[in-house]
């Protein structure tokens, strides 16, 4: 793809917009001939994204869809995304995100919960689709194959059109008798579910456009407008992507060069050198697999280049490798899907790498509190609760489940236990529900696994506590070798020398594979399950 300087053009600015759908209007008409997303060999500018957007809203609302009804994208990284997150934005409607590998189970739920009348989905996606027996859902678009194929596999009720024959029949979008305003739902974001039901944060215009200026203050001067390109390798139906690589960007007039199928290294590393990509989220495992692939040690790396870790920590050894490889420790932030999702990050113009999340985004208030709501001074730990105008306003037809998460005076609970240092910097400690109470001392699982992937022969490592007669629980630590000669004894010598004694793990396991989440986070709910069943004690 021939590679062309873009004419200097004005960032547009966020908090001057009133709704999603104005943000989107102003970049797309001011950044018009720009690509403003490539998937391989396709490509698509911003003006033609907006007109694109604009057939497929005609074609939503002559389904349909009016304003406030909620549209599902179950997609992977391909142009299709943004393109339906702008044509949901022109029709009124509340964009739902779906993880495209969702079983019919998972699908089921979440589209009966938030209640979706209209599907945008990939081929991959059709056959639990077919399973997932949502009354509700009317209509489904599919993106990436015929409405024939479609036809074949889903129920016979369902209204199916193809994206093709969407945007072909060019219908115009009826004019929205109320834009949206900013306290307006704009997006349903579910939870992962990794603790228990799945529940939908609900994101308003102003969460999300109030976050977007939020992390563009605290990164100014370090988005070029004349060269920004993001690689997003990071799935756009999770909140981080979705904020921080395809919103943030759109403002800059950025190229953002989306990776389908992040495990496909050999492409990554040839989409990264074409492109000479400026700026890549990711969370550990995804920076780890980088710095240990081949074809990453022929990239010549931007100098300007940004790397941004979030979604599980970032371990100190990954950005010492990172920074090795390419110049520049990773800059690590932090948010939830409650929080739009960004609450701190590391300030750009530091290069150096302190284990922090970093500092609170601007107008955003982080206090640290015991189990009695009370503010704990620097250096104690406690719960992270978070204020600003990216919080949630709630969770979907869930005000009990609201009501548990926010304090009287309108903090969030993030369930992190955190500490702030006397630089104003934040360290996560852990999850509480992941602590372990070993003999009465705590044992954090995130201290244990940055300890053990110091060992070049370990591949990653997760740990888990379980029930235990003698010390109340106990570590059990699960293990990928790198070097198949590994053994548990030079773990645990490892480990003694590293660690505290009641930190060392009781039990080590060499598996396969860590599970985790299509973002890369940990399950450390299924890893403590088959340690419960395979090595607890009777109480």
């Amino acid at each position: 793809m021939p590679m062309q300087k873009p004419v200097p053009v004005a960032p547009v600015a966020a908090p001057d917009c009133t709704s999603l759908l104005d943000y989107m209007r102003a970049c797309c008409q001011r950044f018009g001939p720009r690509t403003a997303f490539v998937q391989q060999d396709e490509a698509i500018d911003y003006a033609t994204l907006w007109a694109h957007g604009q057939a497929l809203a005609g074609h939503l609302q002559q389904h349909g869809v009016a304003a406030g009804d909620r549209v599902a994208v179950m997609l992977p990284n391909v142009i299709a995304f943004p393109l339906a997150a702008v044509a949901i934005q022109i029709a009124g409607a509340v964009q739902v995100n779906v993880n495209p590998f969702y079983v019919a189970r998972e699908l089921h739920h979440q589209l009966v919960d938030a209640d979706v009348a209209t599907l945008v989905v990939s081929e991959v996606s059709l056959a639990a689709l077919a399973e997932a027996d949502a009354p509700c859902l009317r209509h489904v678009i599919v993106t990436d194959t015929s409405a024939a194929v479609a036809r074949a596999m889903l129920p016979h009720h369902l209204a199916i059109t193809s994206l093709a024959e969407a945007l072909d029949a060019g219908h115009c979008p009826q004019e929205l008798a109320q834009e949206p305003r900013r306290d307006d739902l704009a997006v349903l974001q579910y939870t992962g579910g990794t603790t228990g039901i799945s529940k939908g944060a609900m994101l308003s215009h102003g969460n999300l456009l109030s976050n977007v200026a939020q992390f563009r203050a605290l990164a100014e001067g370090h988005f070029d407008t004349d060269s920004a390109v993001v690689l997003t390798a990071i799935p756009l139906y999770h909140i981080f992507a979705f904020t921080a690589n395809m919103l943030t960007l759109l403002a800059s007039g950025g190229k953002n060069v989306l990776i389908r199928d992040p495990r496909d290294l050999d492409l990554m590393a040839r989409e990264w050198q074409t492109h000479r990509v400026t700026f890549i989220t990711g969370v550990n495992t995804l920076y780890k697999a980088l710095v240990g692939h081949a074809g990453f040690a022929q990239v010549d790396f931007a100098p300007e280049l940004i790397g941004m870790g979030g979604g599980s920590a970032i371990q100190p050894v990954a950005s010492e490798r990172w920074k090795a490889l390419t110049g520049k420790h990773i800059r690590q932030g932090y948010g939830l899907s409650e929080t739009s999702p960004i609450l701190t990050c590391n300030p750009f113009a530091e290069d150096s790498f302190r284990g922090s999340i970093g500092i609170a985004l601007p107008d955003t208030d982080i206090v640290i509190r015991d189990t009695e709501d009370r503010d704990l001074p620097d250096g104690e730990i406690g719960e992270l609760c978070a204020r600003g105008p990216q919080v949630m306003a709630g969770y979907w037809r869930r005000p009990d489940a609201t009501a548990q998460v926010m304090t009287h005076d309108g903090y969030f609970r993030t369930g992190d236990l955190a500490r702030r240092d006397a630089d104003g910097h934040f360290h996560i400690v852990d999850r509480q529900k992941d602590m372990i109470l070993v003999s009465g001392f705590n044992v954090y699982p995130n201290e244990v696994e940055a300890a053990v992937a110091m060992m070049e022969a370990v591949a990653e490592c997760a740990c888990v506590g379980i029930p235990d007669t003698r010390s109340g629980e106990a570590v059990v630590l699960y293990v990928v070798r790198r070097d198949p000669a590994l053994d548990a004894l030079a773990i645990e010598q490892h480990c003694r020398t590293n660690l505290a004694p009641y930190k060392v793990p009781r039990r080590i396991v060499f598996i396969d594979a860590i599970p985790k989440t299509a973002v890369g986070k940990l399950l450390r709910r299924d890893l403590r399950e088959r340690a419960e069943a395979e090595f607890a004690t009777p109480e």
